[in-house]
Parts: C-alpha cells; sequence; structure tokens
C-alpha cells in the first residue's frame, strides 16, 4: 500500500529503485560488517564505519572499473572470498619472480585481464 499521489508505472519504479538501494545496504553489511560498531568510544566507531564504507566504496570501483565483465556482477563477498583471499606465494628467481597462487578462481588469464584494465585507466590530470 501506498499514499502516493503518482501515476501506477512512477510508484513501481520508486519502490524498484528502493529495493535496489536496501540490496546495496545489506551488501555493504555483509561484505564490509558496517553493523560491527564493538568500540566503547563513540568516535572509535565513527572511525570505523567510515573506514568500513570506504572499503565498500572502493570495491564498487573496483568492480565497476578494473573487473572484466564476466565477473563484474558477483558481490563484494563473492569477490573478497575468490579473489581476495586466495592464497598464493611469490617466488624469487635469479632474474624474474613467480606469482604461485592456489588453485582457484583467479587463472592467468584473469589476472591479466584486470591489470590490463587497470593500467588502460586514464591517469588523472595535475
Amino acid at each position: 500500500m501506498t499514499n502516493m499521489k503518482l501515476p501506477s508505472r512512477s510508484v513501481v519504479r520508486f519502490y524498484n529503485k528502493r529495493g535496489t538501494a536496501e540490496q546495496w545496504i545489506k551488501e555493504g553489511k555483509q561484505a564490509t560488517s558496517w553493523t560491527r560498531l564493538s568500540c566503547h568510544r563513540f568516535r572509535s566507531n565513527e572511525v570505523r564505519l567510515q573506514l568500513a564504507v570506504l572499503a565498500y566504496n572502493l570495491g564498487n570501483l573496483w568492480r565497476r572499473l578494473g573487473l572484466p565483465s564476466r565477473i563484474k556482477s558477483w558481490s563484494l563477498t563473492s569477490l573478497q572470498q575468490r579473489l581476495m583471499k586466495t592464497g598464493g606465494r611469490l617466488v624469487q628467481h635469479a632474474r624474474y619472480y613467480w606469482l604461485l597462487l592456489a588453485e582457484g578462481h583467479l587463472n592467468r588469464r584473469l589476472f591479466g585481464d584486470m591489470l590490463r584494465r587497470i593500467w588502460s585507466l586514464p591517469l588523472p590530470s595535475g
């Protein structure tokens, strides 16, 4: 039920946008633990919340600009678990380094695609 005096299409569009915003909030809570404000001081909780929001925004920026299209639709939680928390080891040889990653979702092609997309971003002027 609604008391909005708008055409029915406008009301549906409004509630769809609201539902999308609710999903973003839910994703932020799950991926960056917005609701874990366990410090005793208000200022400490404020800083913790600001850091969580910054992490959420950086994750969305990375998803929007740096990820190949086949994984852009992954949630931030999926990106954390499948890409960021991938175990690996850096091996140094005489003339080169090898990055050895654990078996998982992050393979050489996907990693290369992400690097190419990041390097193709324009540099800020100034």
